[in-house]
């Protein structure tokens, strides 16, 4: 596992490395990609946050897209979540402070996403940070001639602080 990453707000000039990570091969089955205006656009929005995950080193190791953010519903969606380099407990990182940024940062009231139903390591991850299934989208993608289900999950501000007090080094109430 990685020892540490950083999430810095996203820049204009990252969107070209934001959409080659999305492009990687053992996504395209999980994620989808946007083109470089649309892009742009969001990250201009006030409704998105992009955020770009760095190693230790400064590299660029992932990205998400949280969607929301100016709907007065304290509701964020993750839109988007890449990690380059899976399998190493960088997501895990990642999300953790994804969690951080949106519980203690923006202070919403509930994190949101929906991940395909065939991606159960993403799922197990999701689970073990505290996120719950809240129901299911039967066959809501259509992509490369099929249609595909997507579960959703959320984790409520609550659960968050229940969660960040069972961890180590966490407050014990």
């Amino acid at each position: 596992m990685m020892a540490s990453m950083r999430l810095r707000l996203a820049r204009v000039e990252d969107v070209s490395a934001l959409m080659a990570m999305e492009r990687l091969p053992e996504y395209r089955a999980f994620v989808g990609n946007w083109t470089e205006e649309l892009h742009r656009e969001r990250m201009a929005s006030a409704d998105c946050r992009y955020l770009i995950a760095e190693s230790e080193s400064g590299e660029m190791s992932g990205f998400a897209i949280l969607r929301g953010l100016a709907s007065g519903q304290h509701s964020v969606r993750l839109q988007r979540i890449v990690v380059t380099d899976p399998n190493r407990g960088f997501g895990t990182l990642m999300m953790r402070g994804i969690l951080d940024n949106v519980f203690q940062d923006l202070k919403a009231h509930r994190l949101w996403l929906d991940v395909f139903e065939t991606n159960t390591r993403a799922q197990h991850v999701y689970e073990r940070l505290g996120f719950r299934r809240e129901g299911v989208l039967r066959e809501a993608i259509f992509r490369d001639g099929e249609y595909h289900t997507q579960i959703l999950m959320s984790i409520l501000d609550r659960e968050y602080e229940a969660a960040q007090s069972r961890q180590p080094g966490g407050t014990q109430d």
